[in-house]
């Protein structure tokens, strides 16, 4: 495949800590187009100091949505694209390897791996699942999920073999807070949800007592971050936070209810 058939894809919003790493590793792109959700930060002036980027601005309303946009309404020539988060950097063999796929028509998009990044150490392993990021773009179509995403495409989906690194350098601070409103967007779902179409993951949340540990217990011993040193220690208590502030709000529910058991039916 050649690289100027592909158009890589990001969403922004206060990214200026990130943007840069990732458009460093895009210069091949003959055309990168990057949605920003009003940022007030430096991402916008960071982003059109790159040649190769055009950035719009459009008001969020959900990821699904703000996706929709960037690949419907930016003005992209090519067929394929290149769904980027803004803090997953491409490594050197991704990049090679996109040069050397040869896609048949029944392939709709691939998928990749990733190795997470705590504070510039990689990690081995990490719970982060595999995503499709490279697809056509006729054939894509991303829906909401929680708090975020899923892009689902039309054809079959093969695997990339080299990783793409998820390094984000925003601040504790900003992640406690992203995860608050994440949580609360997971709460929603699994109100919204019979329990019987939950997959087994959002199963073991909706009592609101295993997941926390169950993460924790993965992340160390199944994934084997307890020998990663603090890196490993502190990823391992980043998900476990997550599930903690989800298991809080699933808890208040199932209070609320005890506590006024006649709204539990209206």
């Amino acid at each position: 495949m050649r690289l100027a058939d592909i158009t890589p894809v990001i969403l922004t919003y206060n990214e200026e800590v990130n943007i840069e790493r990732v458009l460093m590793k895009l210069l091949w792109a003959k055309d990168v187009v990057v949605v920003d959700s009003h940022s007030t930060d430096r991402t916008r002036e960071i982003v059109g100091e790159f040649g190769n980027a055009r950035v719009f601005v459009h008001e969020f309303e959900s990821h699904a949505v703000q996706w929709t946009h960037a690949i419907t309404e930016t003005g992209i020539t090519t067929n394929w694209i290149l769904v980027l988060d803004s803090d997953y950097v491409l490594s050197d063999e991704l990049i090679e390897e996109l040069l050397r796929i040869e896609p048949d028509d029944d392939v709709a998009g691939w998928d990749v791996t990733f190795r997470y990044v705590i504070h510039g150490r990689v990690l081995s392993r990490s719970i982060y699942p595999p995503r499709i990021v490279l697809c056509r773009r006729d054939r894509a179509h991303f829906y909401q999920d929680g708090h975020t995403q899923r892009l689902a495409v039309t054809g079959s989906v093969r695997r990339l073999q080299n990783p793409i690194y998820h390094d984000d350098r925003k601040s504790l601070a900003h992640w406690i807070a992203a995860q608050d409103r994440y949580a609360r967007l997971e709460r929603a779902k699994l109100r919204a949800i019979p329990r019987a179409e939950l997959g087994i993951a959002d199963r073991l949340r909706v009592p609101g007592i295993v997941a926390p540990v169950a993460v924790l217990f993965h992340c160390l011993f199944i994934k084997g971050l307890i020998l990663q040193g603090f890196p490993g220690w502190y990823y391992a208590y980043q998900r476990a936070t997550a599930e903690f502030l989800l298991s809080l709000y699933v808890m208040e529910d199932r209070l609320a209810k005890r506590e006024h058991p006649e709204s539990s039916g209206a």
